[in-house]
C-alpha cells in the first residue's frame, strides 16, 4: 500500500455516500497499526458538501448572515440546511450516566440512599 495520505473528501467521493467501516488504523509517527471495526465520527459521515458547510459555519462562529454571504443563499435556505444536517446527527451525551461502581461507591460513602442507588442502577440497564 502506498504511503499516500488521503483526506475525508477523497474517501467520501470513493464511497459515493455508501456506509463503510474503517478496519485498519496506522499511527502516522509510529510503526503501530490497529485492526478492528471502527465507525466513523458523525461529522465524517456527512457528505463532502455538508462537511464544507459545517466547517464554514463553525469558522463563521455560527453567523447565519455570514453563511448567506459565503454561499450566496437566503436565510431560510441556510436554516433549512442546518436543520437537515442537525437531524442527521445523533445527540452526543456530554455527561454520561455514572458507572455502576461509582454509584455503589456513592452509596457506600452515604452520599445517596439505597432508593436513589437502585434508581440510578436501573436507569443504566
Amino acid at each position: 500500500m502506498a504511503d499516500e495520505i488521503h483526506d475525508w473528501q477523497d474517501l467520501t467521493r470513493l464511497t459515493d455516500g455508501r456506509p463503510f467501516v474503517i478496519e485498519r488504523v496506522r499511527l502516522a509517527d509510529k510503526a503501530i497499526a490497529i485492526e478492528g471495526a471502527f465507525a466513523l465520527p458523525q461529522l465524517a459521515r456527512l457528505s463532502a458538501e455538508d462537511q464544507v458547510f459545517v466547517a464554514a459555519f463553525v469558522r463563521g462562529h455560527g453567523s447565519i448572515k455570514e453563511m448567506e454571504q459565503v454561499f450566496g443563499v437566503s436565510y431560510p435556505t441556510i436554516k433549512a440546511r442546518l436543520n437537515r444536517i442537525a437531524a442527521s446527527l445523533e445527540f452526543v451525551e456530554t455527561s454520561p450516566a455514572p458507572a455502576r461502581a461509582e454509584i455503589l461507591d456513592r452509596l457506600a460513602r452515604g452520599e445517596i440512599g439505597a432508593e436513589a442507588a437502585i434508581a440510578l442502577l436501573e436507569a443504566k440497564a
